[in-house]
């Protein structure tokens, strides 16, 4: 995350947030049903070193899958051993390799092709292009049709005023 909206900052900002999902969809995405449970900040991204981080975090999710804590309701008026569980996470793709150990780098990068990743590695460098990722896409996507037709608008506009 970069709050500042500068490409070339020497911070890093991992913001941690916990979401309640059993919640109806227009709810749950909600700010106040959003819980910032721990900020990693520092000078460089974690990398390998972000389980110091989440260890915590994981000690608290073990124990609400495996005993539960007592919470109270308020709308009924009573205590109930609420469970809980680690659902998914959202993150880029450097994050997603450090998460899970898969190596997201190298000629075999793709966790969804694996061993038929496509690449290119280019000759005047160590760069490594990925190829046919496309393909996973729908043939005509709708956002395409409106970028033509968001361009053609701006064309008989530019035509109008000269």
């Amino acid at each position: 995350m970069n709050p500042y909206d500068s490409l070339s900052t020497q911070h890093s900002s991992w913001p941690v947030l916990l979401v309640i999902y059993n919640l109806p969809p227009w709810l749950c995405m909600k700010q106040k049903y959003m819980m910032l449970s721990m900020m990693i900040l520092g000078p460089r991204q974690s990398g390998n070193d972000i389980d110091v981080y989440l260890s915590p975090l994981i000690e608290d999710l073990r124990k609400f899958w495996d005993e539960g804590v007592l919470v109270f309701d308020g709308f009924q008026n009573e205590t109930f051993q609420m469970c809980a569980m680690l659902f998914c996470t959202i993150n880029d793709f450097p994050a997603y390799g450090n998460l899970s150990g898969y190596n997201v780098k190298g000629h075999r990068a793709c966790p969804i092709c694996e061993e038929d990743t496509s690449f290119i590695q280019l000759k005047h460098g160590r760069k490594i292009v990925y190829t046919r990722h496309q393909r996973f896409l729908k043939p005509h996507p709708p956002y395409r049709r409106l970028k033509k037709h968001l361009m053609e608008v701006k064309s008989m506009k530019l035509r109008r005023y000269h």
